[in-house]
């Protein structure tokens, strides 16, 4: 019953923020800028969009070292795989499949190697930041003098959000560095909780903090840290290619605004962002860079598309390869969450 209603206000979600998309908005129109789009740069808004599916793997194949030996070619399936999941599946499934999916072919713990996708989201958040602040204050300022009232609060947006994520960080090394408050932790709550559940949660912990042994060597976190930046910075070159497609005047370093607005646009939990991606683009070209209402439009229903069609495509076919369709990925989804760690 909690499933269901879950899906319900997901697809409610969904549309409701479609139909805010194509609201006034000539589709007859939408149709002939797509038709009429660049193919060059449609090319390589494809292709950055098929490495950042490289260099996320190869930034998670870092970050697993310290549980053990994880090879490139099954950390790019699984991510493949994982991702394509979160294409189709609501709430993220992807993010529980992915790490789930390489232990069985890693034999590596679940938990730990899902404690890296906090960890990679963490890094995520700072990255973007840092590009957000990046273009507030230095690249922006034609646009921030344009849109005073508007900047105002991607400013104080971003102060919190930054802070936020520092304080993250702080906190994960903390965690990861100090086992003896954390089995402190663990015997309050065996006291506090029944027999059970207290060993469950016990075990629980431990094999999360395995995932954290990362940020117990700074000099690996600052690395992994640096991999974030060519990440971000080959969506930017996505984002900003598919802008020159079709004739947005967007500057390279405007797509680092354009990337902070469709990560808040992506938080709706619905399958591949629809509709959120799609309106935070349009209210981004429309609001910051002058970009008409239809050509925005396509624009963002061409840049959703090639963010999803690589992973579904690398993803369906592993995932094939692996005896596994979105239906067992589900399952394999639901079992991850309810495994109870030994």
């Amino acid at each position: 019953m909690r499933s269901s209603l879950r899906t319900i206000l997901i697809v409610a979600a969904a549309a409701v923020l479609i139909v805010l998309f194509l609201r006034n908005v000539d589709l007859r129109q939408v149709g002939a800028d797509i038709a009429h789009a660049n193919l060059a740069w449609l090319a390589l808004t494809f292709t950055t969009f098929v490495v950042v599916i490289g260099i996320r793997a190869r930034r998670w194949q870092f970050l697993l070292a310290p549980l053990g030996q994880a090879s490139f070619a099954n950390s790019f399936r699984a991510t493949a795989i994982g991702f394509a999941a979160s294409s189709v599946l609501p709430a993220r499934a992807g993010e529980v499949i992915r790490p789930y999916f390489l232990a069985r072919q890693e034999h590596l713990s679940a938990t730990g190697a899902f404690a890296t996708i906090v960890i990679e989201r963490v890094l995520d958040v700072v990255t973007v930041l840092v590009l957000l602040a990046s273009f507030v204050f230095v690249f922006g300022r034609q646009q921030a003098a344009e849109h005073p009232d508007t900047f105002t609060p991607i400013r104080w947006a971003g102060v919190a959000a930054a802070a936020g994520a520092a304080a993250a960080l702080a906190l994960l090394f903390v965690l990861a560095g100090r086992p003896s408050a954390l089995d402190r932790t663990i015997e309050a709550i065996e006291r506090a909780l029944p027999q059970r559940l207290s060993g469950f949660l016990a075990r629980l912990v431990a094999r999360f903090t395995e995932g954290l042994a990362v940020v117990r060597q700074p000099e690996r976190l600052f690395v992994a840290l640096l991999w974030s930046f060519p990440l971000w910075l080959t969506i930017a070159v996505g984002i900003w290619s598919v802008a020159k497609a079709f004739g947005l005047l967007v500057p390279f370093t405007g797509a680092f605004l354009m990337i902070a607005l469709l990560v808040i646009g992506g938080a709706v939990p619905t399958p591949g962002g629809i509709g959120g991606f799609h309106e935070a683009f349009r209210v981004g070209a429309t609001t910051f860079f002058g970009a008409g209402n239809e050509a925005a439009v396509g624009a963002a229903i061409v840049l959703h598309a090639f963010s999803i069609i690589p992973v579904l495509a690398l993803g369906g076919v592993f995932a094939a390869q692996a005896g596994l369709n979105f239906g067992s990925m589900r399952h394999m989804a639901d079992e991850a969450g309810a495994e109870r760690p030994a």
